[in-house]
């Protein structure tokens, strides 16, 4: 069982996940292959009879997929059984377009960096402006009081707002997860997630028991998330089971959401109407530094 929300992932794994789902993830019905089955079908198969056709595809993942690369790679498994065919099938399924260029490739698990880097790295690199993961430290400052400025004119700006992903080292990410590490997920974040005092204060609303007013109050006030149907997510397995485990959160005052199992673990939201932009990352640091804070100090 995971333990941690304080072992939580941002970095490389989020950004990764949530390029490649959302401009960008196994269809609804998609089964995973039977590790045994899998082995045995690598046996019987060179890699050059199962290397995908990408000749028409305008994604990272082919961009950066090579035969000599797919053939390293595609007998590596990580600890959880995840394969490359496995992070790659969004891609392969979803060509893109000519002048949209997708990401094509999802983790399945925290292990998925290290045991595919030969072909995560280039990905991130591309994805992100040089960004070398190897060489390379993304740089986390949560210090609020340095924001010096951070007030927009509200001639212009109708509402602000500051989000990020969270996911919980030890369990599968969503293109993997079962049915009992989706709930696992659900479970370690609504725990933390009651223990906010103060202006943080709020409730979980599941989306498999709210009730229809429930369900329609938070259609009204932009804050309930549907059922994935892009391609680039059904093809990943991300809306499987849909709507188990999965969920919202918000504060009593509405301006720090929740939402778990959605296209992360968690996505972390702060936002208010205006455009007082550093009160509103105010809220967001804090809020983030209590829930992890509350998962330590109780060992969740």
């Amino acid at each position: 069982m995971a333990t941690s929300f304080t072992r939580m992932m941002s970095g490389r794994n989020t950004a990764v996940i949530l390029a490649s789902m959302g401009a960008g993830t196994l269809a609804s019905g998609y089964l995973l292959s039977d590790s045994t089955a899998a082995a045995e079908r690598r046996r019987t198969y060179p890699p050059s009879a199962d290397y995908p056709d990408l000749r028409k595809h305008n994604n990272c993942m082919a961009a950066a997929l090579t035969p000599t690369i797919y053939a390293r790679l595609r007998d590596k498994t990580t600890p959880k059984d995840w394969t490359l065919d496995q992070c790659i099938q969004t891609g392969v399924d979803n060509p893109g377009h000519p002048f949209i260029k997708t990401v094509g490739i999802v983790a399945g698990d925290e292990e998925s960096y290290e045991v595919f880097a030969e072909i995560f790295d280039p990905i991130i690199k591309d994805r992100h402006n040089g960004y070398d993961p190897r060489t390379m430290k993304h740089p986390t400052d949560l210090d609020a009081s340095k924001i010096t400025s951070g007030m927009f004119d509200e001639r212009y700006v109708l509402s602000s707002r500051v989000r990020t992903g969270r996911s919980i080292r030890g369990l599968s990410l969503p293109p993997a997860c079962s049915r009992s590490e989706r709930r696992d997920v659900e479970r370690v974040v609504v725990t933390a997630l009651s223990g906010l005092k103060g202006d943080l204060a709020g409730r979980y609303y599941s989306l498999g028991e709210m009730s229809d007013r429930e369900q329609q109050q938070l259609i009204d006030e932009h804050f309930l998330f549907d059922k994935p149907v892009s391609p680039l997510l059904t093809a990943a397995g991300m809306a499987r089971d849909w709507p188990d485990a999965r969920g919202i959160w918000h504060n009593n005052e509405k301006n720090f959401l929740i939402w778990i199992n959605e296209e992360d673990h968690t996505r972390i939201i702060s936002m208010e109407k205006g455009g007082n932009m550093k009160r509103v990352f105010e809220r967001f640091c804090r809020g983030l530094k209590q829930v992890c804070g509350i998962v330590t100090l109780k060992n969740i």
